[in-house]
């Protein structure tokens, strides 16, 4: 259950990183509180998620879900480069990921 809520939270995390795009500097109202919701929410299930996982595993596996979706979303979205150096980084950010969630059982 710990590790649905930490992967939600990253999701969220996702949301509200690439909402801080569409933000514009927080001058637009409708993307700048979409991404306030969305942080607000990533913040509550990193939160719930915490009561049952330690506290360096669940951060670094919230903030490498939201580094792995928001340079995916980057790549495939927002005409960010894509290269196989880039690739071959966000691969290695998943192994450590799943590398974290193994020694944590």
């Amino acid at each position: 259950m710990y590790w649905i809520l930490l992967f939600f939270a990253g999701l969220f995390e996702i949301g509200w990183a690439v909402g801080l795009r569409y933000s514009d500097g927080w001058t637009r109202l409708i993307p700048s509180l979409l991404t306030l919701a969305a942080m607000a929410v990533s913040f509550a299930l990193l939160s719930l998620a915490l009561r049952g996982l330690p506290l360096g595993t669940a951060y670094a596996v919230w903030t490498g879900i939201g580094a792995v979706g928001t340079a995916i979303v980057g790549m495939l979205f927002l005409g960010e480069t894509l290269s196989l150096l880039r690739i071959a980084s966000i691969l290695l950010i998943v192994i450590g990921l799943l590398g974290l969630k193994l020694a944590s059982q």
